[in-house]
């Protein structure tokens, strides 16, 4: 049976625990915060845990598309919500499914 990526999103996203994914060929290790629907597809706000930001950079979220992320695993691993985050969807006319 395989697993279903928007069960395995919610329940990182409710219990705050990272997510390994394959996005476009890359594996991403995740940070889901937040997921949200927009024109009807669902997407995943995540901060990217490999990426490499700039000193004067903070970190902020990516936004996925959950039909682009395969190979979904939830890790025993935790985190950390960003400081500044707000657990709105990215614009207006998305709609608030989950968020930390």
């Amino acid at each position: 049976m395989h697993n279903d990526p928007r069960l395995t999103f919610m329940q990182a996203i409710a219990l705050k625990r990272k997510v390994v994914a394959s996005y476009n060929g890359a594996r991403l290790d995740l940070a889901p915060h937040l997921m949200f629907e927009r024109h009807g597809d669902l997407f995943v706000s995540a901060l990217n845990l490999g990426k490499s930001w700039r000193s004067d950079e903070e970190p902020r979220l990516g936004h996925f598309k959950l039909d682009g992320l395969r190979d979904v695993e939830l890790q025993e691993e935790e985190f950390d919500p960003l400081p500044a985050f707000a657990p709105e969807p990215p614009k207006p006319d998305d709609i608030l499914i989950l968020a930390v």
